[in-house]
């Protein structure tokens, strides 16, 4: 089942959070998207693993991605190992996708810097022919994505480059609040945390809308890059 991009999130709602706008763009646009989810997001303090897998289905069928699964590891304790490279290297080589969206390199929670390395190993790892991975019995070609991109979460980062998300802003806060348990919810007699706070839910609207205001849009995600990017032509450009 090969898809145009894999994304890919430490836990069910980082993809929604960091790139749920770009997603729900790129598949108005035709582009096919499968998202995978390394942990199941067991340790978070609201909810429970059994909550966040039917919220995280409730907002892939919001953005209407083609796919989602997940690898089950174990949440706060991701390891960059050969066991972990592995499994994402059969994503990889499942979905065979040309761009990969991975996590911030650098973050308040420690997944998430552990993920965006994992992950970059991965593509690296997944292009190689002579490290053999097998899918339902079957053997998998080597294959490395064109392009790693990480999206910003909760620190500032300075972008690479943003994605104007203006006519799709209100999908993402869609998804992201597919996330019943996880986010501000006055009636919840559930401990506060960080995100669930409204504040919070507010910074997803300014956060991209100071992005889109040094770029010249309404709204923005942003990106960091693993590699210099070239412009086929300036097409792309918003002037």
């Amino acid at each position: 089942m090969k898809v145009d991009i894999l994304a890919i999130g430490a836990h069910p709602d980082d993809v929604e959070l960091g790139c749920g706008g770009t997603i729900a763009k790129l598949i108005s646009e035709g582009r096919t998207v499968a998202v995978i989810d390394l942990t199941e997001g067991e340790l978070g303090t609201r909810g429970t693993n059994i909550t966040r897998a039917q919220e995280a289905a409730e907002a892939s069928s919001i953005l209407k991605i083609s796919a989602r699964e997940n690898l089950k590891m174990k949440d706060g304790f991701l390891l960059n190992n050969e066991e972990h490279q592995l499994k994402i290297v059969k994503m990889i080589r499942k979905y065979q996708p040309n761009i990969v969206l991975g996590n911030a390199v650098e973050d308040r929670h420690p997944d998430h810097g552990k993920a965006a390395k994992l992950i970059s190993d991965a593509c690296f790892l997944s292009g190689l022919i002579k490290i053999e991975t097998e899918h339902d019995g079957m053997p998998q070609d080597a294959w490395r994505p064109k392009q790693v991109f990480h999206y910003i979460q909760w620190k500032n980062l300075e972008p690479d480059f943003v994605v104007d998300i203006s006519d799709f802003m209100d999908v993402k806060l869609q998804a992201c609040m597919a996330y019943k348990t996880q986010f501000y919810d006055p009636k919840s007699d559930e401990p506060m945390t960080p995100i669930a706070t409204k504040d919070f839910q507010e910074s997803l609207t300014y956060r991209a809308q100071d992005l889109g205001r040094l770029s010249g849009v309404q709204f923005a995600e942003g990106f960091t890059t693993e590699r210099l990017l070239a412009l086929k032509n300036f097409d792309g450009i918003i002037l």
